[in-house]
């Protein structure tokens, strides 16, 4: 396997793990703005579609890079909204990481 398609899909799985268990843990735990909808809605979103970049890659699919694309902005969202938030900083810094990774796989 290439290594670049390696590390985007350590950092996309990183970042999956990162965003759903803070989101079912850190944020469900501390209530207020962490469980706003569009907050908590975006959390789920950044998961699923990093554990989707991931498979993409996995199967070299002819759509990896648009599901890299797209990940990418997906990451971006979450981890700016994540900032606006106490106790983010691994969510962020996980989501960035990824969509750096993913942006240079979508080219």
């Amino acid at each position: 396997m290439d290594p670049q398609v390696a590390a985007c899909i350590e950092a996309c799985n990183r970042a999956h793990g990162i965003a759903l268990g803070m989101a079912m843990n850190h944020c469900l735990e501390t209530g207020g703005d962490h469980v706003e909808p569009k907050h908590f809605r975006l959390m789920a979103d950044c998961a699923a579609m990093c554990a989707t970049a991931a498979d993409f890659m996995l199967r070299s699919s002819q759509f990896h890079a648009d599901s890299c694309r797209l990940c990418a902005d997906v990451c971006e969202a979450c981890a700016d909204s994540c900032a606006r938030l106490d106790g983010m900083e691994p969510c962020i810094d996980a989501c960035r990481a990824c969509a750096a990774s993913c942006r240079a796989m979508a080219g």
